[in-house]
């Protein structure tokens, strides 16, 4: 996100609300997947890719929907706030989503093998596969069309400011005197 001297000081303010948003979330984030739960048993950890997900859908619509709702969405706001914390406008499109999806994934593998020690959580595979998918549908859905806005926006500016420069009288062309050239 470099950006001309009227420029600069947008792009530090969008890298610093996107670092504090990034920390606020990833708190809220552990607080809610890393406190410890007071129930009177816990169900096994599923290792099977899509075993949870099924049985999800076998509780009936409106509950499998808040299930894999809750999956979706806990880690999806990653796929914006990452990107806005880095900065970058000039960045390649699948770069920058797979470098988003990848955090987000081992952000959530990372949640995952911390539960491990956490009473009353389980490890689920599922998790981490949906909480990925929340962050590469995030991603996919906000950060191309915000970041072609913000780069019209630039250059847009950047236009101005040229033709502002090249509108304002400099004075006359300055003449150099002839000097002859020693033999």
């Amino acid at each position: 996100m470099r950006q001309g001297s009227g420029g600069h000081g947008a792009a530090i303010r969008f890298r610093a609300a996107g670092g504090f948003l990034l920390v606020a979330h990833l708190l809220l984030v552990g607080w809610i997947t890393l406190r410890p739960l007071d129930v009177p048993w816990v169900s096994a950890a599923n290792l099977r890719p899509l075993a949870g997900i099924k049985a999800d859908l076998a509780l009936g619509g409106l509950q499998a929907a808040r299930r894999i709702g809750e999956s979706v969405l806990l880690l999806a706001p990653l796929g914006v706030l990452l990107p806005l914390a880095g900065g970058r406008l000039a960045v390649s499109p699948w770069g920058s989503l797979v470098r988003t999806v990848a955090a987000g994934a081992l952000l959530s593998l990372g949640i995952e093998l911390l539960q491990t020690g956490v009473p009353g959580q389980v490890v689920d595979i599922d998790s981490l596969l949906l909480n990925t998918l929340g962050v590469a549908v995030a991603h996919i859905a906000v950060v191309p069309a915000v970041r072609a806005r913000l780069r019209r926006g630039e250059a847009g500016t950047t236009r101005t400011a040229t033709l502002l420069r090249e509108d304002a009288s400099q004075g006359s062309t300055p003449t150099i005197p002839r000097v002859g050239i020693a033999p």
